[in-house]
């Protein structure tokens, strides 16, 4: 199984970017998958994330401001991020527990994403 991170940049404060994640491999079910984000010198934090049934969540710093969502036919997670600010300057990580199938039985697994650095700077 492997995640993989794109659509981070440069972009001007105010700006917006959509971040991708695309999940391959042998899957049997995703449960959930989530952004987490690691600004230099601090700990990675939670971002967001969206459930299998569709509930989403995010953390007090991004909500109303960025959007979590999921296209289940391509196994892919989108952020999108408006009114972007220098404190979001960070790595992005994409994050899944998902269930694989193994010797007849299903096993839960944390998979994460290489990173997409997302820069805010004018």
């Amino acid at each position: 199984v492997q995640l993989q991170a794109s659509g981070g940049g440069l972009v001007q404060p105010g700006g917006s970017l959509r971040l991708s994640c695309v999940v391959s491999g042998d899957i049997f079910s995703i449960v959930r998958m989530g952004w987490y984000r690691q600004a230099p010198g601090k700990q990675r934090n939670f971002v967001a994330y969206i459930t299998s049934g569709g509930p989403t969540d995010y953390s007090d710093s991004v909500r109303g401001r960025f959007t979590i969502s999921r296209d289940i036919g391509e196994n892919t997670l989108y952020l999108h991020m408006n009114n972007l600010s220098p404190e979001d300057t960070a790595v992005y990580y994409c994050n899944a527990d998902l269930r694989t199938m193994e010797f007849g039985s299903t096993i839960l697994h944390t998979f994460w994403g290489q990173g997409t650095q997302v820069t805010v700077s004018s």
